[in-house]
């Protein structure tokens, strides 16, 4: 038996480990299972080319939890260590390293915690645990060695009496730390970070029911037997490739991930790239709604099988957080800082490569199969026109399958929803205006002007709209939205001829004062239009530019001087050759003329969604009155 001292110069680097290397003290559990896994496949790439002259076979790591003695023991089948080894990765490598780290990281405190880099990983189990003992056996035919620490810089070395290939470590768990000695707690971190890693993970065993011996009665029960319990799936459907798997192979994958989410996907994007950097993963469109808020950090970014982070803003462009599922890159280091990985070249290739791909599967899914696209269009409109918002390079290829529905339920691309309604809505100047609703309801006496004229009206709902119209705008020429309650109907698209008002510029100062006295305190700015006799005698309207501006800012960025929190601003148009504004005129006492213009502005008012509360029930209550 040997004793030893490591040779570092801080006297006692384990409480500093403790406090600066690791902020998370689950993850030792990651670190030791990564270790493993590394020992094992080591061990097979020697096998595979003829280095290691012993059988591979089907090796698992198994982890143990002693409740009772206070231990921990995680055990590989994997290429072992000798003495040699033992002295100089366990003694030498890891603690020079930790103490590089230390100095170099020291001010930053929690913030830096960077693992792997340094061949860390080992002294990770320090966090939990008061006392580490290493028993192992190299496949090279050298005896076994046990290696026991304290966390002092002293330790001890020995030989072992142990047969069997491989490593086993051995936590004698702290007082502060006896959290991880409930199984419940150790499954929890096998399945967050090692759900699938390439060797099998064994925790316990479960009972397995076997099939019925032939000729069994019915009520007799079906044999059982204890088997291992796998915890992961070293074959996720991500390390296969594309042609090897079938769509409910996809699909299986996707209950795998989320096995609280009851909705399937609507389709998948399966990455795999080799050059210039490696990247796996495969990426799920969820139904998703128009709320912005939705759930973000669905994402799953793994190391080689290893869980990292669900917080992958910055590897993968924002618009596309709101998607699911997992992207494995060993290019992308483990439990680096945020900004660390912005400004990492690998990443921001990794990022625009996501973009493009996804990209290309939503243009293929369109080119194949329209119909179905369509479809599916209200599920994923919020993704795609956020990226048309956010990612250049993308709304470029975008412009190709972005859907513009109308209130028909009729879908254009911008193109072909140019080409329909060129020639009736280019107004005198040569804009094209292009008519949308938000709500069908309650914008539908609106729109149904729009198509009396012959006019199309879109359909456009989601929360970024106006953010997106502007962008539009600005990246066309001579291209203009306006939604149908902007304004009326020939004034949205006006063309040469004015209609002639059936008023005198007398009649119209006479009617404005009487409008304006009537509904003085209502907030209104009074237009009078000469419109067709037709047309409503009064519409409300809400001007585009300020609209838009609040909307804008009320869904972040765009708005102008604080506008979100400014009052809606509403103009009350009134037809001057409608014969109901005529009435008004010439009505000889001023109070039924009062009654009319508040019966009047409030049908218009109701039209837009506006009579609420108080003032509906008296309207109500008035206009029984009116028809006894």
């Amino acid at each position: 038996m040997a004793t030893g001292k490591i040779n570092v110069s801080v006297e006692n680097i384990f409480p500093l480990i403790k406090k600066f290397l690791y902020s998370d003290h689950e993850i030792f559990l990651r670190e030791l299972i990564s270790n493993a896994t590394d020992a094992t496949l080591k061990l097979k790439h020697l096998t595979s080319i003829g280095e290691a002259k012993v059988e591979y076979g089907n090796p698992i790591i198994e982890v143990k939890v002693d409740k009772d003695q206070k231990r921990i023991h995680i055990i590989d089948q994997g290429i072992g260590m000798t003495e040699d080894e033992v002295k100089k990765y366990i003694n030498e490598v890891a603690f020079s390293g930790a103490e590089e780290f230390l100095d170099k990281y020291k001010d930053a405190g929690k913030e830096a915690g960077i693992i792997g880099h340094f061949g860390l990983g080992f002294y990770s189990a320090f966090m939990v645990a008061e006392k580490v003992e290493i028993i192992t056996k190299s496949f090279k035919d050298e005896p076994a060695v046990h290696w026991i620490c304290d966390g002092s810089p002293e330790f001890t070395l020995e030989s072992a009496d142990k047969k069997e290939r491989g490593t086993e470590i051995i936590l004698h768990v702290a007082d502060d730390s006896t959290e991880f000695l409930e199984d419940s707690k150790i499954r929890g971190l096998l399945v967050k970070y090692n759900k699938f890693m390439p060797i099998p993970i064994k925790f316990g065993t479960k009972k397995e029911t076997l099939p019925k011996p032939e000729g069994a009665k019915e009520d007799e029960p079906a044999p059982t037997q204890e088997v291992d319990n796998i915890i992961n799936n070293p074959e996720p459907a991500w390390t296969k490739q594309p042609t090897d798997l079938k769509d409910e192979d996809y699909k299986s994958f996707y209950r795998e991930l989320y096995p609280m989410q009851f909705e399937e996907p609507l389709f998948h994007i399966h990455l795999n790239v080799d050059y210039p950097f490696n990247l796996t993963g495969i990426l799920y469109f969820p139904k998703l709604s128009n709320d912005l808020n939705i759930q973000k950090d669905r994402i799953q970014l793994y190391q080689n099988q290893v869980f990292v982070t669900d917080n992958v803003e910055g590897i993968v462009p924002e618009f596309l957080t709101m998607l699911r599922g997992v992207i494995d890159s060993p290019d992308i280091p483990l439990n680096v800082s945020r900004s660390y990985l912005q400004a990492d070249g690998a990443v921001k290739k990794i990022s625009s490569y996501i973009t493009r791909k996804v990209a290309d599967k939503l243009s293929s899914l369109f080119k194949n199969n329209r119909e179905d696209f369509e479809q599916k269009w209200n599920d994923i409109k919020v993704v795609i026109e956020y990226g048309m918002l956010t990612e250049e390079k993308f709304f470029e290829k975008a412009e190709k399958f972005a859907l513009f529905p109308t209130v028909d339920g009729s879908y254009h691309t911008f193109e072909e929803l140019e080409a329909k309604i060129k020639d009736t809505q280019t107004d005198k100047d040569g804009t094209l205006v292009v008519l949308y609703a938000s709500d069908k309801e309650a914008q539908h006496s609106y729109i149904e002007a729009a198509k009396t004229k012959g006019y199309e009206v879109l359909l456009m709902d989601s929360p970024i709209v106006p953010h997106l119209l502007q962008k539009l705008e600005t990246s066309k020429e001579k291209v203009s939205f306006v939604r149908v309650d902007a304004d009326h109907i020939d004034n949205l698209i006006k063309k040469e001829d004015t209609a002639i008002s059936k008023l005198s510029d007398e009649e119209k100062d006479q009617l404005k004062t009487s409008l304006e006295n009537a509904i003085a305190d209502k907030g209104y700015t009074i237009q009078l239009e000469a419109m067709d006799s037709t047309a409503s005698p009064f519409i409300i309207t809400e001007p585009e530019f300020m609209r838009r501006m609040k909307e804008m800012q009320r869904t972040g960025g765009g708005g102008m001087f604080g506008m979100g929190n400014m009052p809606d601003m509403y103009n009350l148009i009134v037809n001057t050759n409608h014969e109901l504004v005529g009435e008004i005129l010439n009505t000889k006492t001023d109070k039924k003329r009062e009654r009319l213009i508040n019966q009047s502005l409030d049908l218009a008012r109701l039209s837009k969604g506006l009579l609420k509360g108080e003032e509906l029930t008296k309207f109500i209550a008035r206009s029984y009155e009116m028809i006894k």
